[in-house]
């Protein structure tokens, strides 16, 4: 009887043991397992050994990070990891890849930011998101801007008119009407602490409040000639961002397909122009917001 029991309790030790290894996840894939294959006009994904893992249904397929693809499928936008598993199912009309690990995706009023792995960064609810130093995120919501860090951290709420940075350690704010300088003295590129009411107190930071005399010649006011210059030109290089992966979904692809390509390139300067003008017109800012109020107080 005790060996009868001894052999069961073997046999069931040793069945428990098989059900642990076959019941192990196995690892996903990552970019070095697959490779983007095209067909008619449409792109999907296959393994080393070319088996086809992702049928080519997909318009777009952009590489993310090292695991997962931004993907278009008809004339919406998700994310798909390289087993061809949604992580965000294609609901979005507009998608952008950040910095090559983030996917900025929204349709009008619901941006948001995303990582590699489908989850929420930034909360969904902003009309407008954009990249700033520092690892900050500039946050547009109900014409009014704030900064989120890239753990989703509100540093500045949306209660401004406009916020912009004009060198990678100085931060230029503008509050009814008014604009306040925010410069990282200890470091070259500015980093907003968690706890932005004690920032005053803060010895690693220097805030100036921005008063100039008022410029009859143009009518500008509160910053000088050269701000304005300095806040057209920062628009330069999202811009640039902004069309470079626009194109670069526009060809379904990553960057090394596109090169090997040329109709991308009639459409860059068109492209370019309307993310330009797109990045410094708002109600509330822009080189010629202050004009605007100005002129606005006369006629009240």
């Amino acid at each position: 009887m005790k060996k009868f029991l001894f052999l069961l309790l073997i046999g069931l030790l040793i069945q428990t043991s098989a059900v642990a290894v076959t019941d192990e996840i196995p690892a996903g894939r990552t970019m070095s397992d697959v490779s983007v294959f095209s067909e008619k006009n449409k792109f999907g994904l296959k393994d080393l050994d070319g088996n086809i893992i992702v049928d080519a249904d997909y318009q777009k397929i952009i590489r993310l990070d090292d695991t997962s693809w931004i993907i278009q499928k008809k004339n919406r936008f998700g994310i798909m990891d390289c087993d061809g598993n949604y992580l965000i199912k294609p609901k979005f009309r507009h998608a952008e890849r950040i910095l090559g690990k983030f996917a900025k995706l929204g349709n009008d009023n619901d941006y948001g930011i995303y990582n590699a792995r489908g989850e929420v960064v930034v909360e969904p609810v902003y009309s407008k998101i954009d990249l700033l130093f520092g690892g900050m995120f500039l946050t547009y919501k109900n014409y009014y801007y704030g900064v989120v860090d890239f753990e989703g951290k509100t540093l500045l709420e949306n209660r401004f008119d406009d916020i912009y940075m004009p060198q990678s350690n100085i931060m230029r704010i503008e509050y009814n009407g008014q604009w306040y300088e925010i410069e990282q003295v200890t470091a070259e590129t500015l980093t907003l602490p968690s706890d932005m009411k004690n920032i005053k107190e803060n010895e690693n930071f220097k805030i100036t409040e921005l008063i100039t005399n008022p410029l009859p010649a143009t009518g500008y006011s509160v910053v000088t000639v050269t701000d304005y210059f300095i806040k057209i030109f920062s628009s330069i290089s999202p811009a640039y961002e902004q069309t470079i992966d626009e194109l670069m979904l526009s060809q379904g692809a990553d960057t090394v397909s596109i090169l090997t390509k040329a109709t991308w390139i009639p459409k860059f300067p068109v492209t370019y122009i309307r993310k330009y003008y797109t990045n410094i017109r708002t109600p509330n800012n822009g080189p010629l917001s202050d004009v605007k109020k100005k002129l606005k107080n006369e006629m009240l």
